[in-house]
């Protein structure tokens, strides 16, 4: 049997701080090839990306995740080796122990065993990215986009992030929200404080669309999401003198939207306000967008329950289905069949001392071994 959380400490004694490969998945490749797997580097851009298939025939089961981590910080501040994948009273430390090297293992170890022991009438997929933890462009993207071109699919995916609530096994995501970040420019004429007749303070104009932006409510939720979110996140002017009324002024929100909205029409309502708070105060406004990705979700149906029931019978928990949290690369994966998410509870993720228990990382092995079985037994329409 393929040890999960041994497999996990060797993948965090790989130092893959995002764009590093960090010899993180040239083990994962080792690993798979040895068990039959056939496995391609899919890099683009100078990002490491592996694609591996075991089996020819359909239905094809996908799992997703990540090897890349964010910088550990100051490492003194830790009390174990951030990349030293340490055990210590059944907790094993290092970066990525959390997010997400252990739901790599886990996933990699269970599909490893079950090919061996009962090798399945169907495919197993493995897409592991080595860019999800920056912009994500050249990654579990560049996987897919290698797939398209190559005639591979994918029939349904499990994405492996850390995402239960407060137990490894309460909850699963099975969508997740949109995410936009809008940056406004505010634009007038500099001039004396003293004279503010012969300047165009671009602040008033400012203000009075945020507080126009912030002041609506976006929407109640809706069957499967709760409401979406504005947040103001900065305001930059820059001027350290009191005397003086600023040419310009910046400002910075982002809006988490559920399937009520798209990226499109809250970037249309966005300029609408600025172009009548603009044509009131004379001033220019300008904003520019920054999407990471739209709302979407798998409906309930026969994948999910089958997931839900395999989390139950692994965990004895009755699974949440959630689509709280921020984005992850199922954003992706959704355009090319459904997709639900299913991993530990991660506290600790991108913290000083990350770290997770051992016996969570060989449940959730137990999990995706159940997960494999049940697909393969009786695949969901």
């Amino acid at each position: 049997m393929t040890d999960p959380v041994a497999l996990t400490a060797e993948l965090i004694r790989c130092p893959s701080v995002t764009p590093e490969e960090g010899g993180a998945l040239a083990l994962i490749a080792e690993r798979l090839g040895a068990a039959g797997f056939r496995v391609t580097r899919c890099d683009r851009e100078g990002i490491p990306n592996l694609y591996a298939r075991w089996g020819d025939a359909g239905p094809v089961l996908g799992f997703n995740g990540h090897t890349d981590v964010v910088p550990p910080g100051d490492p003194k501040a830790w009390h174990h080796d951030p990349f030293g994948g340490e055990i210590v009273d059944g907790w094993l430390y290092g970066r990525g122990a959390s997010d997400m090297k252990s739901g790599v293992a886990a996933f990699v170890a269970a599909a490893i065993d079950f090919v061996t022991a009962t090798p399945p009438k169907g495919s197993i997929a493995i897409l592991v990215t080595g860019d999800e933890e920056a912009t994500a462009a050249d990654g579990t993207v560049a996987i897919l986009d290698w797939m398209a071109a190559n005639g591979e699919k994918l029939d349904h995916c499990i994405v492996g992030e850390p995402t239960s609530a407060e137990k490894t096994g309460d909850a699963i995501k099975i969508g997740r929200r949109g995410s936009l970040t809008a940056r406004i420019a505010a634009y007038g004429k500099q001039g004396h404080a003293a004279y503010p007749e012969k300047a165009l303070n671009p602040l008033p104009a400012l203000v009075r669309l945020l507080d126009r932006l912030g002041a609506r409510k976006l929407d109640a939720g809706t069957r499967h999401f709760g409401p979406s979110t504005l947040a103001l996140t900065t305001i930059d002017v820059g001027n350290p003198a009191s005397n003086v009324v600023p040419a310009e002024a910046h400002a910075t929100l982002n809006i988490r939207f559920n399937d009520a909205h798209t990226s499109a029409s809250l970037t249309a309502w966005i300029e609408e306000e600025a172009d009548r708070v603009a044509a009131e105060f004379r001033t220019g406004l300008a904003a520019r967008f920054e999407i990471s990705g739209e709302s979407f979700l798998t409906r309930p149906g026969p994948f999910t329950d089958l997931v839900a029931r395999a989390v139950t019978a692994e965990t004895g928990l009755a699974p949440a289905l959630s689509t709280t949290g921020g984005t992850s690369d199922a954003r992706f994966v959704k355009d090319h069949c459904p997709v639900v998410e299913v991993g530990l509870h991660g506290p600790t993720m991108h913290q000083v001392d990350e770290r997770v228990a051992t016996a969570d990382i060989d449940t959730l092995k137990r999990v995706y071994a159940r997960i494999l079985a049940d697909y393969f037994a009786v695949p969901p329409g």
